[in-house]
């Protein structure tokens, strides 16, 4: 029986180094996630940065704006940057006029019945609720409001419907 005990022990022990060994394949696996998810983050904040300064331009600078949302140059042309801006909203213009990213943001506002924050939007519409995601939909909710077709301001971080006036034209910042 001596044998049967040594064999186990054998094999116990050749277990237990297995599984050492597979713990530290995992901590070196979840400390470079770590690293990835984080490139990730501060990519996904940087392209969206880039997007929302080069529609900016875009929408100063052309006359203007496609059905589609692609910004036209002064020359008529497409930019060729592939920017797609969001058009002011102006009485008569749908939702569907907007990029793709940012067509379902208003209609979950809306749903929503009061302001809500960037996270609950993120989570409404289905997306996930991790940092870079949500700080992508705060900078659509921001661009969103500043061309008129959200609000913010109900509270830090707030966002709800724009008010309209009678005519349904959003009223003029003053």
């Amino acid at each position: 029986m001596g044998s049967l005990i040594d064999e186990l022990q054998c094999r116990e022990a050749a277990a237990r180094a297995e599984a050492e060994g597979l713990r530290g394949q995992i901590a070196q696996l979840t400390e470079r996630l770590a690293g990835v998810e984080e490139r990730l983050s501060r990519l996904v904040i940087t392209r969206e940065t880039v997007d929302e300064v080069l529609g900016e331009a875009g929408v100063e600078a052309s006359s203007a704006v496609m059905p589609d949302g692609a910004v036209a140059s002064r020359s008529g042309h497409l930019s060729p940057v592939g920017v797609l801006a969001v058009p002011p909203w102006r009485a008569g213009l749908e939702a569907s006029a907007l990029p793709g990213a940012c067509r379902d943001l208003p209609a979950v506002v809306e749903d929503a019945g009061r302001p809500v924050r960037a996270g609950q939007i993120a989570a409404a519409a289905g997306l996930s609720t991790d940092k870079a995601t949500v700080e992508g939909v705060r900078s659509k909710l921001k661009r969103l409001a500043g061309r008129g077709w959200l609000a913010e301001g109900a509270g830090p971080g707030l966002f709800g419907l724009a008010a309209r006036n009678g005519t349904g034209e959003a009223p003029k910042p003053g």
